[in-house]
């Protein structure tokens, strides 16, 4: 059963929650609260993670910097977060060591140290190791860095796939009895009583809808303020600051398995990570916008052009636009804390309730991370709890994202169960299978004995049984959403391979319409 063979859930006459959003937050609440008893419909204009959630620097981490900015609450937080997703979605997330070479001039030795003592004891660490002092002379970090960097800190992190993490959360939402509706968008909303009477439209058709819901979690990302201003005719005292963040990938630059995170002369920081075995991911920047484009995001020339100043400074290896094989940019919704500094706005989450007596609630959510997600959504859920006394308790804290419940939660282990069970598969591929999937790997590969069981190669591994899988159980539309959101390897096929992809949906699409 492909995805357009998927019937949308019967809506009840009054659903309790209308999400508007399929980025993490988003689809963290529909999973939160499908989870505690609640109906959710949750409504997303384009593909899940289409926009900020799928431009992050693919990190779960504490937040090392915002120490500086005395962000320990939401530090704290995050730390603890670190080690529950790490064991929630042991496939798509993993440690990654970061080497923080010491820049003379711009934070005392003394700052550093002090920062990382608290980074490393704010919240316990099970998995991770701490904070260790190395001289780059004589260690093998040191051999890709410009002389003059003697002393560097190493501390623990973890990277993860940031638009699978919103995928598997919409999965297991729909799994537990959700209404995920991708490409879908809220066209308005007006109260009636205790209830709010939404219009959606499907984007692709243009058919619309009307459904009655309890109340409007609005998880619109940079939208927020969009929609409750023009979708909902509401004004709120609090504002979203739109940041944005670009990225770029070049060529490997150094041969180590640990990440680097750099500091500017900015006093801003600058991260560059080992990136699909071939390159390295070098990125943010911090770019206030006045509002979100109506087309993609796109990284500045300005903007290439800094990243690569940054890890020039550092590295013996030297890096120019024409260098850059791919660049990816995000529009940041922060919550507007009246900073002057882009780099300094608070990355904390701020929830705005508007709840009129006697009538249906809507809470908006500003800021946020991918890595407090899902305490943001536990916090939402107790906001929302006067609404729905019959709400279940919190219950994601150990729960298991899909795919990732391997046991002990050990990789490892599990991908050598993979090879021997399937040991057609090249390596490469069948890791990078293990690693998207986990457990779920065998609805892709199940009694498939070679590569050629596996249906239409597309390139880089990727068989037309993977296609499949993504349409029918995670909402892939198009070559754009497997190749860049759902498997990452857009920069590794053919050139024709987009244009293949897409034909095999259509044909899958039409013969399906036909056998109806």
């Amino acid at each position: 059963m492909a995805w357009f063979e998927r019937k949308t859930r019967t809506v009840t006459a009054v659903t309790d929650l209308l999400v508007v959003g399929g980025g993490i937050n988003g689809a963290g609440i529909a999973r939160d609260a499908v989870g505690r008893g609640l109906s959710v419909v949750l409504c997303e204009q384009g593909d899940l993670a289409g926009y900020t959630s799928s431009a992050s620097t693919k990190l779960i981490h504490g937040g090392l910097r915002y120490l500086e900015y005395y962000e320990f609450r939401l530090v704290r937080e995050a730390l603890f977060e670190r080690e529950r997703l790490l064991n929630s979605a042991p496939h798509i997330i993993w440690p990654l060591r970061f080497i923080l070479p010491h820049e003379k001039g711009i934070r005392p030795a003394w700052f550093v140290r002090l920062g990382l003592f608290l980074y490393d004891h704010l919240a316990p660490r099970k998995k991770l190791p701490g904070t260790d002092t190395i001289k780059l002379t004589r260690h093998p970090a040191g051999q890709g860095l410009k002389p003059g960097f003697d002393t560097a800190f190493v501390y623990s992190d973890c990277w993860v796939e940031d638009s699978r993490m919103v995928a598997l959360n919409a999965l297991d939402a729909f799994e537990k009895g959700a209404d995920i509706r991708v490409r879908t968008k809220l066209v308005s909303a007006r109260r009636d009583g205790q209830t709010w009477v939404a219009s959606l439209q499907d984007v692709e058709t243009g058919e619309t809808q009307e459904i009655r819901a309890k109340a409007i979690v609005n998880a619109g990302g940079p939208f927020v303020a969009d929609v409750l201003n023009a979708k909902l005719g509401l004004n709120t005292t609090k504002s979203v600051r739109l940041v944005k963040g670009s990225h770029i990938v070049v060529p490997r630059l150094f041969d180590t398995e640990q990440a680097f995170i750099l500091q500017n002369t900015d006093k801003r920081i600058v991260f560059a990570i080992p990136y699909q075995e071939k390159f390295t991911l070098i990125g943010t920047t911090d770019i206030p916008v006045e509002a979100v484009p109506d087309k993609k995001v796109e990284i500045s020339p300005d903007e290439v052009q800094y990243l690569c100043n940054v890890v020039n400074h550092f590295f013996k290896k030297q890096v120019t636009p024409a260098d850059v094989a791919w660049s990816y940019s995000g529009v940041r919704p922060l919550f507007d804390d009246g900073s002057s500094n882009a780099s300094a706005v608070t990355r904390d989450y701020v929830f705005d309730m508007d709840a009129p007596q006697g009538q249906a609630p809507v809470l908006s959510i500003f800021g946020g991370k991918i890595t407090t997600f899902r305490k943001l959504s536990e916090h939402a859920l107790e906001e929302l709890k006067a609404f729905f006394p019959d709400m279940k308790p919190s219950w994601t804290e150990n729960a298991k994202m899909p795919g990732g419940d391997i046991i002990d939660a050990d990789f490892d282990r599990f991908f050598a169960t993979v090879r021997q069970r399937w040991p057609f598969l090249p390596e490469t591929v069948a890791h990078r299978l293990a690693r998207a999937y986990g457990t779920r790997i065998v609805d892709i590969l199940g009694e498939a004995k070679a590569m050629a069981d596996l249906g239409e190669d597309f390139g880089a591994g990727l068989t037309a049984a993977e296609v499949d899988y993504l349409m029918r159980r995670e909402w892939a539309r198009s070559a754009e959403d497997i190749l860049w959101r759902r498997s990452k390897l857009g920069l590794h096929v053919p050139a024709g391979a987009p244009a293949k992809i897409d034909a095999y949906i259509a044909k899958q699409r039409a013969a399906s319409i036909a056998a109806q």
